[in-house]
């Protein structure tokens, strides 16, 4: 069986496959970036991909500013709040079907 490395999310603390999350890093030059490849030199941080988490992760007590160890300059927040406009509501997402009896699995 192959190891599959997991990464915890700042904003909901769950640990989940790393495919399954978003990367974001602030690169040696100091911009913050969505990493699509998941390999961009630079301390990284990673997200759920879900809203929901963005949003804490961008308000509240600042988890993203806090893990990056900088403050997201207002250019980089607009950039990541519009990919956070882009994924899904927790309602959106489908719901795992693993019962015998068909019954989607809760969350």
């Amino acid at each position: 069986m192959k190891h599959i490395p997991q990464r915890t999310c700042v904003a909901c603390r769950q640990v989940k496959p790393k495919r399954e999350l978003v990367r974001i890093v602030r690169t040696p030059e100091g911009h913050i970036q969505v990493d699509a490849t998941g390999k961009a030199r630079g301390r990284g941080v990673y997200l759920c991909r879900r809203r929901a988490c963005w949003e804490k992760a961008l308000t509240a007590a600042r988890p993203l500013a806090m893990a990056l160890k900088t403050s997201v300059p207002a250019a980089a927040q607009a950039v990541l709040w519009e990919y956070a406009r882009q994924l899904p509501d927790e309602d959106d997402e489908p719901r795992r079907v693993t019962s015998s009896s068909g019954e989607p699995e809760p969350a």
